[in-house]
């Protein structure tokens, strides 16, 4: 960098811009003055390479201050703006995606919203998905009742999507069209665009990384060689799903372009609750209504199970929240060589009305009872009466 270049005078700014109105000025002069729009134009590739030099001190905060206290001199030699932070050894202070976004400006390569570093660090996938010409796979979320998710079922979905083109089957081409080598890649698919001190490998505009192009393309889908339909498929649900499960149908996602593969299809299943039997995995629970006597004394009810009622042994002295297992009553599993069990959680049933009689007979049960039929209560209540004697002492303490 020459010791008397005024670098708000090369990007034509006032000393005062704000970094938007400098990054402005440069991206307008860049595009104006690039070698590749300017081939063999020694007078604009040394312009281009003014305006960078420029843009580099004047974008960098602490290297814009230098040069209001020093000049240019500040970035002559010893000046300290070359090797490791300057343009000599590396991009220092300019911003190296702008530089490349506006060389691809230069070039013709469009404005895409993504960033320019697609194509080297994976943005720059579903490029390569669309020129390797695959469709996309889809998602599809779907609602069961709980009954089809236990024991299977069969369901007809639709839903929009693109798909081949019926008009040229799926190739694109219109008629008496053909497809010819892309004359912008030379049928590599890729074009290398350069300039100095970069070079950059992007996916060919013309042809989409196809390697080709279409003469004349279809009149219906443009040349793609799908399009936007609806369309209805059937769906076989297995026995055992559950909320989560994802079911693949392979070639049922989007259409590829051009003929090329179909994506697949990725159908969500989501189960409704029931509002009896809940599901844990494999597993079936129930809670179970028990009569008070029955619980006392003992007896037998019938539970609903998801394959009929099943017969349980109630043993006498049985309380709220015992569970009893029924041995594979629960779900298969999906993928079949398993079958769970149903748990059965008991909640014994007080009556809330008594008629005469009954309130009798309870009171008759009342009167021949003793401390001795209530060990629990006589437990509880030493314990209760044993934290409240400590409590009273940390009281007095």
């Amino acid at each position: 960098m020459a010791g008397s270049k005024d670098f708000y005078q090369t990007l034509g700014v006032a000393k005062n811009a704000t970094a938007e109105e400098i990054k402005k000025a440069y991206r307008k002069l860049a595009v104006q003055y690039h070698p590749d729009k300017n081939p063999g134009n020694q007078d604009a590739e040394e312009k281009f390479k003014e305006i960078s030099e420029a843009y580099e001190v004047l974008s960098d905060p602490a290297k814009r201050q230098r040069f209001d206290q020093f000049g240019p001199a500040a970035f002559g030699p010893g000046g300290g703006a070359r090797g490791a932070g300057g343009f000599g050894g590396g991009f220092g202070g300019i911003d190296l995606e702008e530089a490349l976004r506006t060389f691809m400006g230069a070039m013709g390569g469009g404005g895409g919203g993504g960033s320019i570093f697609d194509d080297f660090f994976g943005g720059g996938q579903q490029r390569r998905s669309e020129a390797s010409g695959r469709g996309a796979d889809l998602r599809y979320d779907l609602e069961i009742e709980f009954e089809e998710a236990v024991f299977g079922s069969q369901r007809d979905i639709t839903l929009t999507l693109l798909d081949a083109c019926e008009t040229c089957k799926g190739t694109g081409l219109g008629e008496h069209s053909r497809k010819e080598t892309c004359k912008r890649c030379g049928g590599r698919g890729m074009v290398v665009m350069s300039s100095g001190f970069f070079q950059v490998r992007q996916t060919c505009p013309d042809c989409n990384g196809n390697g080709q192009t279409i003469s004349q393309p279809c009149s219906a889908c443009r040349g793609e060689g799908r399009m936007r339909k609806r369309k209805s498929l059937s769906l076989k649900i297995p026995a055992g799903v559950e909320t989560g499960s994802r079911l693949r149908l392979a070639g049922k996602g989007e259409g590829g372009a051009r003929g090329g593969e179909a994506g697949d299809l990725y159908v969500v299943i989501h189960v409704k609750e029931h509002p009896f039997f809940k599901r844990h995995g494999d597993d079936i629970i129930v809670e179970m209504p028990v009569p008070m006597h029955i619980a006392a004394m003992g007896g037998s009810i019938e539970v609903p199970t998801i394959q009929g009622y099943e017969k349980l042994k109630i043993p006498a002295g049985t309380e709220s929240g015992t569970v009893f297992r029924l041995k594979h009553k629960g779900v298969s599993h999906v993928h079949g060589g398993h079958m769970g069990d149903q748990h059965v959680s008991i909640r014994v049933e007080v009556p809330e009305r008594l008629d005469r009689k009954q309130k009798k007979l309870l009171e008759e049960y009342a009167s021949l009872c003793d401390d001795r039929t209530y060990v629990r209560t006589r437990e509880t209540k030493r314990i209760a009466e044993d934290f409240y004697e400590k409590q009273s002492v940390i009281h007095k303490a």
